[in-house]
């Protein structure tokens, strides 16, 4: 079947369905996901694995057809990464002619100096216990507007010591929103809270609403 849709207008999908945004400002807003295959990290606590290998080609038009279908506007294109795929950038074009309001999370090891303007770009920094630090692009922090957000996924008082020091060193908090978020099991969210407080930090502390609400290991939520 994937044979014949040309490459130029397919994508390598894993799902698409709604559920309410977990993260970010958007936290809590109804939201379509259209989670993409295939990853160039392996971050220590991921919790998409299922993402690394598999999906299926898809034609945009038909991922496009598939949102339109939910009659929600907030739309979140992922992974994995997303940006391993040429076409997520005319996918998420496509899907701003159509009106909606356009998510992007990417981990921050790729160029998002393609990322259509209009797109909300959630950069996900990686500290040292993600076991990817050096897979991050520093040359995309000055090309993040006041409108895109910038994550840390915090695992111990080591990363969080160098979250801070990363959001202080290039004003991050300056450039958009800073989101610390605790790796469940390893970081007490209290203890982040905590920590945010005693030094003052502008940041927004958040939980992964969806791992309240559903089971952590549940697709498709």
């Amino acid at each position: 079947m994937s044979a014949a849709i040309p490459v130029e207008s397919r994508i390598r999908l894993i799902e698409v369905y709604a559920s309410v945004q977990g993260e970010s400002t958007w936290v809590g807003v109804p939201c379509v996901f259209v989670r993409l295959a295939g990853c160039n990290l392996r971050c220590t606590w991921c919790d998409s694995t299922f993402t690394f290998k598999g999906g299926q080609h898809r034609s945009i038009d038909e991922v496009l057809e598939e949102v339109a279908a939910f009659g929600i506007p907030l739309v979140e294109v992922t992974g994995g990464e997303p940006l391993v795929h040429r076409q997520a950038i005319p996918l998420m074009a496509r899907l701003l002619e159509r009106g909606h309001t356009v998510l992007l999370e990417t981990s921050g090891s790729r160029d998002i100096s393609a990322v259509p303007e209009a797109v909300h770009i959630i950069l996900d920094l990686k500290p040292p216990d993600s076991g990817e630090e050096a897979a991050n692009l520093w040359s995309n922090i000055p090309l993040l507007k006041s409108k895109d957000e910038v994550k840390f996924v915090i695992a111990s008082r080591r990363d969080y010591e160098w979250s801070r020091e990363k959001v202080r060193e290039h004003g991050l908090d300056r450039r958009c929103t800073v989101l610390f978020s605790p790796v469940f099991g390893q970081v007490a969210p209290l203890d982040l809270a905590n920590w945010i407080l005693e030094d003052r930090l502008p940041v927004r502390f958040q939980l992964q609403l969806h791992k309240v609400l559903w089971p952590p290991d549940q697709r498709g939520v």
